[in-house]
């Protein structure tokens, strides 16, 4: 079982092989028509007495070997054979690449058969050295054939082998097409164009079947292959959500830890009633090197819960829907590259928040935690819209509570005094960047020791596409503003327009409260917990190690011995992959800044203080 939206996604290509077949067929009909007669196509039938006046046995003999070698029952034969030895050989089984070599040579086979039943074009008019089935001479199959077969077997080749070696295995492999189809004009079986054609046919139909079945380099960078012994045998446990990962993925993470040396692995599924799969029961008693987690956004929540404190590092194959922490660690999306580049990389802390409310026991968050707007979204996105959009249904969703009441909440910072807001929803983040890089929370990172949180209150049409505005302003890539109160930055005196005319309010501290006049949908990590009327969440400094691609950046040390959380991620949005977090065995807290009042009476190193870390809206500096 794959996951729906990737296979759907990768299974595009293969559309494109009914036009490809409309496409060669209109190829014959010209050469069998208009064209016959001009050149160079007038010229064929010279081309192939002249090669039948001077054929010699050893030239006859050789052609018959490459002839027999792309024939029908030899190319079967070939292809069972070597579908057969991926799916057997050790550290595999290798199913996406079998399927791919079956699935190229079947789809070169379908389109060479619909093409014979539109074109019909004689062989030569000289001797025939091969039996002649009764199809058309237009495409050649055998050439069609050996570019599919051969030709996938050099685009694995060149995967899989390094240095010299793959130059001469994809060389000596790519040779025999071309060497199938001299053979198939001096046996006289096809015209020169024939051939041409035969190889243009198999190699646009081992491009589309490589599109659609493998995947790109990029994303399958081929990690060399390690002797498990030389690593020690190494635990790992692995938590599987059973429907975002599928049977393929599954495969291919035990066949990549294995190679990395984790000869123990201990598989665990995901249940409705249990979003780790029993970790926690995993884990007892048992000392694992590593925790795999192989979903979602909610998935890696359950697990971090269990994870946060107890030092077992995690690396994170994202398949849900939204894979937020993923991206926002910069780590490749699909799920297999992802694993292989945290497992070259090193291990990281990272913080966690801890949530807790009127119906929610103390859980903790890896992502966001939210109420009013968000929570309601989140809520009432179908399962089966997820199933085929991803996260578009959540856009889906946000439409139809465009129109909800505004709530009435208070938000206490760091145990400082009670603020009064109305609000459309509230969201706390450990990490800021939503799908396509919106920054809903430019500043938080989650190495920083504390939480970020946005209050949006947009009113009307125009607050709606003020806060739209101002957050796609910031998306990578796009035109840059600060946001008002940002460190090094005048903060705004009362009277002074907020963010995107009040419809954003920021701030930041290291435990918030927040109690709502009614009560409100919540959510952590896109799981949807019951209405209520209170949270309290709490930053767990570099609770969580997980593990991030290489190269990573030491931290810095300070003249007191502890660990500089300043600089150990990516100034720029989050995490960048020229600059991810260096290894960090046993992080000391860093006491986070609490938030800072703002006012006339304050000094202008505190106002900039608090407008880096604490109110960053006119409203609050009013306040």
């Amino acid at each position: 079982m794959t996951n729906p939206h990737e296979a759907a996604r990768r299974g595009l290509p293969l559309l494109l092989l009914p036009v490809q077949t409309a496409v060669v067929a209109g190829l014959g009909l010209l050469v069998t028509g208009p064209l016959a007669h001009r050149w160079p196509l007038s010229a064929e039938d010279g081309v192939s007495r002249a090669l039948a006046a001077h054929r010699t046995p050893v030239a006859t003999a050789l052609t018959e070997a490459a002839s027999l070698l792309a024939s029908t029952g030899s190319v079967i034969a070939l292809t069972v054979l070597c579908a057969a030895a991926l799916l057997v050989l050790p550290h595999v089984p290798r199913w996406r690449e079998a399927a791919f070599l079956a699935v190229t040579v079947a789809a070169q086979s379908a389109v060479f058969l619909l093409v014979t039943l539109v074109v019909d074009r004689e062989r030569p008019g000289v001797p025939h050295l091969d039996p002649a089935p009764p199809t058309s001479s237009f495409p050649s199959g055998h050439v069609g054939a050996s570019v599919a077969l051969f030709g996938g077997l050099a685009v694995l080749a060149s995967r899989r082998l390094r240095g010299a070696r793959r130059g001469l295995v994809v060389g000596l492999l790519l040779v025999i097409p071309l060497l199938v189809a001299a053979s198939r004009v001096y046996r006289g079986m096809h015209h020169p164009s024939d051939v041409v054609v035969g190889l243009l046919n198999g190699a646009c139909t081992l491009a589309l079947v490589a599109a659609a079945l493998l995947p790109g380099r990029r994303e399958e960078a081929a990690t060399p292959v390690t002797d498990p012994s030389a690593h020690g045998a190494r635990r790992a446990v692995v938590v599987r959500h059973p429907h975002g990962c599928g049977d393929d993925t599954a495969a291919r993470v035990r066949a990549l830890l294995r190679d990395h040396g984790y000869a123990e692995q201990r598989w665990t599924e995901t249940t409705a009633g249990d979003p780790s799969g029993g970790l926690a029961s995993c884990l007892a008693g048992t000392e694992a090197d590593l925790v795999v987690v192989c979903g979602g956004d909610g998935t890696v929540r359950a697990c971090a819960d269990v994870l946060a404190g107890t030092g077992t590092p995690l690396a994170i194959v994202p398949c849900g829907t939204g894979n937020l922490l993923a991206r926002n660690l910069r780590l490749p999306t699909e799920p297999v590259a992802a694993l292989r580049e945290a497992l070259n990389g090193q291990a990281a802390g990272l913080d966690v928040g801890r949530m807790e409310g009127d119906g929610i026991a103390p859980t903790r968050f890896a992502v966001m935690a939210g109420a009013g707007f968000d929570a309601a979204m989140v809520q009432d996105a179908s399962a089966r819209l997820k199933e085929r959009l991803g996260w578009v249904a959540y856009a889906v969703s946000a439409v139809r509570h465009l129109g909800d009441t505004r709530m009435r909440l208070t938000i206490r910072l760091d145990g400082g005094e009670p603020l009064e807001r109305r609000a459309r929803m509230v969201v706390i983040g450990n990490v800021g960047t939503l799908q396509g890089g919106l920054p809903l929370l430019p500043e938080a990172r989650p190495d920083s020791g504390r939480l970020e949180v946005v209050l949006l209150d947009p009113r009307g049409v125009t607050g709606w596409l003020a806060a739209a505005g101002y957050l796609a302003s910031h998306v990578p890539g796009g035109r840059k503003r600060r946001a008002a109160g940002v460190a090094g930055e005048r903060v705004p005196e009362a009277g002074e327009r907020s963010l995107a005319h009040g419809a954003l309010e920021y701030f930041g501290a290291t435990r918030i409260d927040l109690d709502f006049a009614r009560p409100q949908p919540r959510e952590l990590d896109g799981d949807v917990f019951p209405a209520g009327t209170r949270l309290t969440a709490e930053v767990e400094s570099g609770a969580l190690r997980v593990y991030l691609p290489a190269p990573a950046r030491a931290l810095a040390p300070t003249d007191t011995g502890t660990p500089h959380r300043e600089g150990a991620l990516a100034d720029a949005e989050v995490l960048t992959r020229e600059e991810a977090p260096a290894a960090t065995p046993a992080r000391a807290p860093v006491p986070a800044r609490a938030a800072t009042p703002v006012g006339p009476d304050v000094p202008a190193q505190a106002r900039a203080e608090g407008g880096a870390h604490g109110h960053r809206d006119a409203r609050t500096a009013a306040k």
